[in-house]
């Protein structure tokens, strides 16, 4: 059995619920498709102009590791952006034929250096258990091919520098495919905090906690594949505390362990000059899923799930609340219409996602471990 059997499956995996209704006493932005303008959530000129993924140039991807999250991105990015999925490889050839079969994709490969000299590919998407990142991006990278790594990007930063090291050497792109980033809620989040609607921002708070009822050696709980409930969900609200507020100054987290060894559960505080982000990561329950960005003139919520396609609901201090919903869609295909363009454009990292914040947030997760005794085989 490959180890890409078992692919990210947490709860982006699920269908997309459909956006929330406003809640009483909160007027909606927005509306129906049809009716809003399509470049800004309700037409409203005070908000962003959001990237649509139908726009960015096509793209030819092929997929290393067909797990649960390859689906979602074999689902979304043909379907919402002109990129197209031509290929796809694993170890286990029946697999790949099954996947590529269930998706409408041309080429299956039962190895992955086949599918990366695959010349109808012109991007990698990588999609495999944490633990193979490193050694799968830079299979592509080698073999010419630009790669969108899933997150966690890699198990900690020094596999990341080993990446990022090779792309540069090499003059190809690579992300980390940390798709809330791109997401239309984030862009607006984005513009809000710079535009100084909650002024001077005082604290982050978010949560992602998923129910996983699965044996030691599922990949989740499995050391030698990178599991634990850190890089594979506490990855989110550690982005979001660095997307608002920039790198810790310091970082401070108590937890507990899985009887294979691996962070179970996590609460974490980050300390910035005059601010902090409370988060926590658990894969022992299904917890709300929102985030808090507070500021000295409101906050904004997310919620729920504020990973995924969400609404922004704004908390002035005077006045009444307003729901700000872009009305995204499924969401999967912004990340890769990112990577299009700027592959296209002759990058090698994205403006909106670059090498050093991926570092960044590498280190904190590294240091969120370290303190908690959740260091895996062979890693330093």
């Amino acid at each position: 059995m490959g180890s890409d059997e078992v692919g990210n499956d947490h709860g982006e995996d699920r269908e997309h619920r459909p956006a929330p209704s406003a809640p009483a006493g909160v007027p909606e932005q927005g509306g129906a498709a049809s009716d809003r303008d399509p470049v800004a959530a309700g037409g409203d000129p005070d908000l962003p102009t959001l990237p649509d993924p139908r726009q960015a140039p096509p793209l030819a991807w092929g997929i290393l590791g067909p797990g649960g999250i390859a689906g979602r991105f074999a689902a979304d990015v043909p379907a919402h952006s002109t990129g197209t999925v031509v290929a796809v490889g694993s170890r286990d050839r029946t697999r790949a034929e099954n996947f590529a079969s269930r998706w409408g994709i041309e080429a299956a490969h039962g190895d992955y250096r086949s599918l990366v000299a695959d010349e109808r590919v012109e991007a990698v998407y990588i999609a495999t258990p944490h633990s193979e990142h490193r050694e799968h991006a830079l299979l592509a990278l080698d073999a010419g091919k630009p790669v969108l790594v899933e997150k966690a990007f890699t198990r900690n930063s020094g596999e990341a520098r080993e990446v990022f090291a090779a792309a540069e050497a090499a003059g190809l792109f690579a992300m980390e495919a940390m798709w809330t980033r791109f997401l239309p809620h984030m862009v607006i989040l984005r513009h809000l905090l710079d535009s100084g609607h909650i002024g001077q921002v005082l604290s982050v708070t978010a949560h992602h906690g998923q129910w996983f009822d699965v044996p030691p050696a599922h990949r989740l709980k499995n050391p030698n594949l990178a599991g634990g409930a850190m890089l594979d969900l506490g990855v989110y609200p550690v982005s979001l505390a660095h997307d608002v507020l920039g790198s810790p100054e310091t970082v401070t987290a108590v937890g507990h362990l899985t009887e294979t060894g691996v962070d179970a559960a996590e609460a974490v505080i980050l300390s910035y000059p005059g601010a902090l982000a409370t988060i926590t990561a658990t894969m022992l329950a299904r917890t709300r899923n929102d985030a808090v960005i507070t500021g000295t003139g409101g906050r904004i919520e997310i919620a729920p799930d504020f990973f995924g396609p969400s609404a922004l609901t704004i908390h002035p201090i005077e006045g009444p609340p307003r729901l700000i919903d872009p009305h995204a869609g499924p969401g999967f295909a912004y990340q890769a219409a990112e990577a299009a363009r700027c592959i296209r454009a002759g990058l090698t990292e994205s403006p909106v996602l670059p090498w050093e914040e991926t570092l960044a947030v590498l280190r904190t997760m590294d240091q969120v471990r370290r303190q908690l005794g959740a260091d895996l085989p062979g890693e330093y």
